[in-house]
């Protein structure tokens, strides 16, 4: 019996897998923290004796040469991928045994040009299809990772691809996506989504049920920024990235947590933003630990600026280290663990108001105009924006800081996190700040004037 095991990472909207025959196993686009990935060959009690990767990511440090070289296993990759280590090459066509399965590799390129997807046979037919950034449940993976110079041509190869897949493929064969759960790799998805198979995605997906031009217009009109990490992604996993790092970070007291913030480096408040918004370290930037951390901090902060975290336990400063790992930041220069006064010593601790969108409205209806300042993306703007705002996507706040007129700020984005992670930013610059905790569905309610474009 074939068993195909998810192996989720919620934060970064990726999964990897591990695909079974009870007695030797293959893994497809693993993590860089491949300990979850070992432990979970160890509980079935099978040998990992393949790797294989769908595409070069472009939004994580692949976990595949370091677990290859761990459990030396063979580590399938495109023949056409530059790569600077040792691989067993495939192209499109070619067919590997695993045991009593086996993978066969289709070239579907799109959301790179050396994009491959694996058919996976087993006794008895067709078991399932590993699809990548290629065919997502209700989408495809965005196609101008790569730069504006190849983004039509990929989006071409990812309608052709999809509708490859669809026609060699029968209805019945389950669809294994890595991208498509939240990662910025999606160019869009359907909600909800935890399985599909060919058949369905025939049904709802747009490269399946829209002809080649109406595909396309939709595909490239819904393409928006990406996170800024993404850059290094690539030339790091061309260059086989090793494991990570997970040993704990050396704890610094109050007296050096202080000196890194007024050195300029980026010191992280792992808490709950309502609970930083009551008290925190000046200086200190909030990014609450959950599934928005390693995409923020990683669109925000430096690449390779020195990062310490503050947490409440060392459980949580270790799941944010190993969350930002997983996009490839080094071991933490430092952190700190235990309730707010630990770190703050007798530094004085400040505060950010925190609002509605009903607060603005009275705000502006009772005294002159305060700054109202929209973090949020290009096209989460077009779709709609509080009249008067001034649009600073938050991953470009930092460098943009002058470009926030005098006076008291008012910031928010979608639904907070955003909104509070500029709100640190701005007043860690000494700006009287107001974070807007609330949903921006709720702002026309409020009786704030929107507009459009």
């Amino acid at each position: 019996m074939v068993e195909v095991l998810q192996i989720e990472t919620p934060s970064l909207g990726d999964r990897s897998y591990l695909v079974h025959d009870g007695a030797v196993a293959l893994v497809i686009d693993p993590q860089r923290d491949i300990d979850r990935v070992t432990a979970l060959a160890a509980e079935h009690g099978v040998r990992i004796t393949h790797v294989a990767e769908t595409h070069i990511h472009n939004d994580y440090l692949t976990g595949g040469l370091a677990l290859a070289r761990a459990t030396g296993a063979a580590y399938l990759v495109n023949e056409g991928d530059p790569v600077q280590f040792t691989r067993t090459p495939l192209r499109d066509g070619d067919s590997v045994a695993v045991g009593a399965m086996r993978v066969r590799a289709l070239a579907t390129p799109g959301h790179t040009f050396t994009h491959l997807s694996y058919v996976l046979q087993a006794p008895g037919g067709v078991a399932g299809v590993f699809t990548g950034g290629s065919l997502l449940y209700g989408a495809t993976g965005r196609p101008d990772l790569l730069g504006p110079a190849n983004t039509r041509a990929l989006a071409e190869a990812q309608y052709a691809s999809a509708q490859r897949l669809a026609q060699e493929l029968p209805d019945a064969t389950e669809v294994f996506p890595t991208h498509g759960f939240g990662s910025f790799c999606s160019a869009g998805q359907s909600q909800g989504a935890h399985s599909s198979t060919i058949g369905h995605e025939k049904l709802v997906n747009p490269a399946l049920t829209l002809g080649q031009a109406a595909y396309l217009e939709m595909l490239l009109a819904g393409l928006d920024i990406w996170p800024a990490y993404y850059a290094h992604m690539g030339p790091a996993n061309l260059a086989g990235p090793s494991g990570p790092d997970l040993s704990s970070p050396r704890p610094a007291d109050a007296r050096e947590i202080r000196r890194r913030i007024e050195a300029g480096e980026w010191v992280i408040d792992l808490r709950d933003r309502m609970a930083f918004a009551a008290g925190f370290l000046p200086g200190s930037v909030c990014f609450t630990l959950g599934n928005s951390f390693a995409t923020y901090v990683g669109w925000t902060v430096p690449w390779g600026a020195p990062v310490s975290l503050l947490g409440e336990t060392p459980d949580q400063v270790a799941d944010a280290q190993r969350e930002l790992a997983r996009i490839g930041f080094g071991r933490p220069a430092a952190a700190a663990t235990g309730k707010l006064l630990d770190w703050a010593g007798d530094q004085p601790l400040a505060s950010i108001r925190l609002a509605k969108f009903g607060d603005l409205a009275g705000r502006l209806t009772t005294r002159p105009d305060p700054v109202v300042v929209d973090v949020r993306r290009n096209l989460e703007w077009a779709d709609g924006h509080v009249a008067g705002a001034v649009h600073i996507p938050f991953s470009d706040l930092a460098d943009r800081m002058a470009e926030v007129p005098p006076g008291e700020v008012w910031v928010h984005c979608q639904s907070g996190y955003r909104a509070m992670v500029a709100a640190s930013l701005l007043a860690a610059r000494g700006r009287h700040v107001v974070s807007i905790n609330d949903h921006f569905s709720n702002a026309a309610a409020a009786g704030l004037t929107l507009a459009h474009g």
